[in-house]
């Protein structure tokens, strides 16, 4: 029985710790200076996108220039074009 408490999880977990504590020490600052940096890296590049995201939204739509009608409409357009045409070449000209 005092084998099995000697090898428990948090009895190992402890030794591991202590063991790293020991020999990791003098690394230990580099490694959360490491960290934070990482962090902060992370946490610029995650607003950098969210400010992308928002100008997307913003960015306006892009305006379709190309017009449709129908066949009816279109022969309508060209018959008033040509009406117009007649009346403008049938006016005297004055000199």
């Amino acid at each position: 029985m005092l084998t099995a408490e000697i090898f428990s999880p948090e009895i190992i977990f402890v030794i591991i710790l202590a063991i790293l504590l020991l020999f990791a020490a003098p690394k230990l600052p580099k490694y959360a200076k490491s960290l934070g940096e990482a962090n902060k890296e992370f946490k610029k590049a995650q607003r950098e996108a969210d400010e992308e995201a928002k100008a997307e939204k913003a960015k306006p739509a892009p305006v379709d220039d190309k017009i449709t009608m129908s066949k009816a409409e279109l022969d309508a357009l060209i018959a008033e074009r040509e009406a117009k045409a007649r009346r403008e070449s049938e006016k005297p000209t004055a000199n």
